[in-house]
């Protein structure tokens, strides 16, 4: 923000295209959680289709996953989303968005790599997404903090 006129920076291209991309990104997740949440069959199916176990084990898996697991996971989702929204409007609380996200994460990413996951879900792939969906987090979190600082956001 200009301190003498009170009037904030202009937003670069780069807000836009960073903040509409990882709102995409992030809504994949968010479909991830609703649908599992709701236990939608045809979504499950691909899932255990995909990861070459059965709808039985694939909602075995989920339905045992403890509260305080769900509401990491759900911090984690919605707090992304919510993160890349807030940078569309511009808001300084698109980092703290993030950082809810972040904890989140780190909570449902402790689970997931110490509960008793079928061992199908365990491979490279899931170790590759997982880094992805952390690096994605944490970069959109350092952007948000650096748009801040340079008056971007509000």
């Amino acid at each position: 923000m200009n301190r003498m006129t009170g009037s904030r920076a202009k937003a670069p291209w780069h807000l836009w295209v960073l903040a509409i991309v990882s709102l995409l990104w992030f809504a994949g997740g968010a479909n991830d959680y609703v649908m599992t949440k709701t236990d939608n069959a045809a979504y499950l199916g691909m899932a255990a289709e995909n990861t070459g176990v059965s709808i039985e084990t694939m909602r075995a898996y989920f339905d045992a996953y403890p509260l305080w697991a769900t509401v990491c996971w759900a911090f984690g989702v919605w707090g992304a989303v919510a993160g890349s929204i807030l940078l569309l409007f511009r808001s300084r609380f698109a980092f703290h968005a993030l950082a809810i996200s972040l904890a989140g994460l780190a909570g449902s990413t402790a689970y997931t790599f110490t509960s008793d996951m079928p061992p199908e879900f365990a491979g490279t792939g899931q170790l590759v997404f997982s880094a992805l969906i952390w690096a994605s987090v944490i970069g959109m979190a350092v952007y948000a903090r650096a748009m801040t600082r340079a008056g971007v956001l509000r």
